[in-house]
């Protein structure tokens, strides 16, 4: 064994020993950190189910208790909210209702109508749902004044979010002389508990107001947007057994493309609760084809970017493996024929795996391969351990990862995560990682400092089935964040950012250096500015000396119309670089919505022909909230493609039973020039 070899492995023994003691440290310090019982709500039982028509009438919610006197998270912590929200809440043996009454003085903010938009842009109200009443995890269903729904599903105490979640649930809401009104009925059936008497949930309701920035919670001060740890509770529910335990989602699909034969396809979803907390899912010859295609980006690094993942099968679950040294990233695998997932909790325990086949490309050739990916996560209070395993088998052999992690609060601002992984397959040196970064985070400020350790060859094994960047490093950062808010004046809040970064090779030579720094603006008159200034230095073949200074404008009227205007500038790896990006947002009609996107890069010198115009274009035209149009075009010129998707959807069993007629042209693979001519799709999607 060498000298280096024999570093490596002590390196890693000595992380482990960190992760493993700090696994080890006493829950009862790391789960100190509760809800007040201040905000405690009876579960009370409805004689009659309400009408869901966003109507609240007295008689109907008769004896629920009615929940007030919010608490600002934002802008100004801790304080009453400046306007008055109550809340009732009833319960039957099928599901959970909720009625909001909300008071403004001002013209309500509602705009958005596509469902699982980002309602933070308008007025907007949620429920948070912890139905394992785990601290950790929790369902959320939130509306607008339009009763545009989105619903989400959380972990690791709301820091991390699925919003790919979706389940049947019914809302409905509406303006009123006082402000805005919203009733919700969310079925027993769509969420995952434990039944029995006398149980305990918990719960908090936000309300978000865009004219002002304000965000109040019933049980507060939050921390942080989605906290659940601080949810009061509901107590007294008398929960039956879900008595549906199989449910299936069969597709058809005929495409009819230009220059070929008509084709037909078909697949099926079947979806079996083994127990109230633990579903298997199996999917046979799933479909992506109208999935909309990646957007085309300017990348100034040398580095691989990182794509969002569209398709279903490997959207639920994905919450549980968002570490930060990232062993799984879907992308690696190619349409799929067949898979399964099996995710589930058991008292503090949650575990996900997941298998499917695809072909593969090894050593130029292209192969059948199968992939599996699992982890298992220990809730300790608001902390939580865990393990993760992902592998790629390919011609007889595997290559993947498996690891630890750890993400520790020892008080509601003191926290520590890091992770510990061992890499395998086509190399036996250099295949550790790890990180440490213990971390200050206020619900207006944060600050961390971080080592990292990346082995030679450690994405040399992973990127089989993950995605390293980068390795062979040593690696330290920092970095400083703050919030300031102004209760008067022209600024309403102002953010500082600023990161540093290092690392060297494991020989010792320095690879990189890094600072950033930034400040961003927003004005009361709703405009905003933002600068920001990076100098770094990178070796590869040779020294770079590299700089970027950012600039920003824009003007949002916080009623889903905007527009931006920004122009980046400087040297990258020996080229002067100009790089403006602009965008605008509007609503020709109240039902009806346009963005447009732009990136124009110029490189001086350009030898390789990488300057280019980057237009992107979305346009939707809701009719109802389930029976829409959405349009996607985007032109990248460097590879001359002009990409056109159109997809009319019409849901007639929300949220999975649709019809859906979509047109394309144009659809290829992230950076590269598509051949697809004029392709006309028909996909009916069943629920059973």
């Amino acid at each position: 064994m060498t000298d280096t070899s024999q570093a490596r492995r002590v390196d890693t023994a000595r992380c482990a020993a960190a992760l493993l003691a700090l696994a080890l440290f006493p829950t009862t310090a790391l789960a100190s950190e509760f809800s007040d019982s201040t905000f405690r709500a009876p579960a009370v039982r409805a004689a009659q189910a309400p009408d869901i028509d966003g109507v609240i009438e007295d008689d109907e919610w008769e004896g629920a208790a009615i929940l007030t006197d919010f608490i600002q998270f934002q802008p100004e912590r801790g304080r009453a909210s400046a306007f008055r929200t109550e809340v009732r809440v009833l319960y039957d043996s099928t599901g959970l209702y909720v009625a909001m009454r909300a008071w403004d003085p001002e013209p309500v903010i509602a705009q958005l109508t596509r469902r699982d938009a980002a309602l933070d842009q308008d007025d907007a109200f949620g429920v948070l749902l912890d139905t394992h009443h785990d601290r950790q995890s929790a369902y959320f269903f939130a509306v607008n004044a339009l009763g545009t729904q989105a619903d989400l599903r959380l972990a690791n105490d709301g820091r991390t979010q699925d919003p790919s979640w979706d389940a049947p649930w019914s809302v409905r809401a509406r303006t009123t002389d006082i402000g805005w009104e919203a009733e919700l009925a969310i079925p027993f059936s769509s969420v995952r508990y434990e039944p029995g008497r006398e149980r305990t949930w918990g719960l908090n309701f936000v309300r978000g107001r865009r004219r002002s920035f304000e965000v109040s919670h019933w049980a507060g001060p939050v921390d942080e947007g989605y906290q659940v740890s601080t949810a009061g509770e509901l107590h007294g529910l008398d929960l039956p057994r879900q008595p549906r335990r199989l449910e299936g989602i069969a597709y058809g699909l005929s495409r009819f493309q230009e220059e070929q034969d008509p084709f037909w396809d078909a697949g099926l979803d079947l979806r079996w609760a083994l127990t109230p907390g633990v579903s298997l899912v199996g999917t046979v010859n799933p479909d992506f084809a109208t999935i909309e295609a990646d957007r085309e980006q300017v990348n100034l690094t040398r580095f691989e970017l990182s794509l969002p993942e569209k398709r279903p099968f490997f959207l639920e679950g994905s919450e549980l493996f968002r570490q930060r040294i990232q062993t799984f990233y879907s992308r690696r695998i190619a349409d799929i024929s067949g898979g399964g997932r099996l995710v589930g909790r058991q008292g503090p325990w949650t575990f996900a795996f997941l298998g499917a086949d695809a072909d593969a490309v090894v050593a130029g050739d292209t192969v059948e391969a199968a992939y599996a990916v699992g982890r298992v996560q220990r809730d300790l209070g608001r902390s939580s351990i865990g393990a993760t395993w992902a592998e790629r088998r390919a011609d007889g052999s595997g290559q993947g990862s498996a690891g630890l992690d750890a993400n520790l609060f020892f008080s509601r601002t003191f926290g520590f995560t890091g992770q510990l992984i061992q890499s395998y397959g086509a190399y036996d040196e250099g295949t550790t990682a790890f990180f440490l970064r213990p971390s200050y985070d206020s619900p207006t400020g944060h600050f961390h400092v971080r080592y990292t350790h990346l082995g030679d060859r450690f994405g040399d094994n992973v990127n089989a089935i993950g995605l390293v960047r980068d390795d062979n490093r040593r690696e330290v950062d920092s970095a400083l964040g703050k919030t300031v808010w102004f209760a008067s004046g022209f600024l309403e809040q102002m953010e500082y950012g600023s990161n540093y970064n290092m690392y060297w090779g494991q020989d010792g030579t320095r690879r990189s250096w890094q600072v950033d720094q930034s400040l961003d603006f927003q004005m009361r008159n709703r405009w905003s500015f933002a600068v920001g200034h990076t100098e770094e230095y990178k070796r590869f073949e040779k020294d770079f000396r590299n700089r970027a200074t950012e600039i920003e404008l824009g003007f949002n009227t916080r009623e889903y119309r905007s527009a931006n205007f920004g122009v980046e500038f400087g040297r990258n790896f020996d080229a002067d670089f100009r790089l403006v990006t602009g965008g605008a947002r509007l609503k020709p009609t109240p039902r009806s919505s346009l963005e447009y996107q732009l990136e124009r890069l110029s490189l001086d010198p350009d030898p390789d022909q990488e300057s280019t115009w980057i237009h992107v274009v979305r346009a939707s035209q809701f009719f109802t909230n389930d029976l829409y149009l959405q349009a996607f075009y985007q032109t990248n010129s460097v590879i001359d493609r002009r990409n056109l998707q159109a997809v009319f959807v019409y849901r007639y069993d929300p949220p999975f039973g649709t019809v859906q007629l979509a047109f394309q042209r144009g659809t290829a693979a992230f950076g590269q020039t598509s051949q697809q001519g004029n392709t006309l799709f028909l996909k009916v999607t069943r629920v059973f």
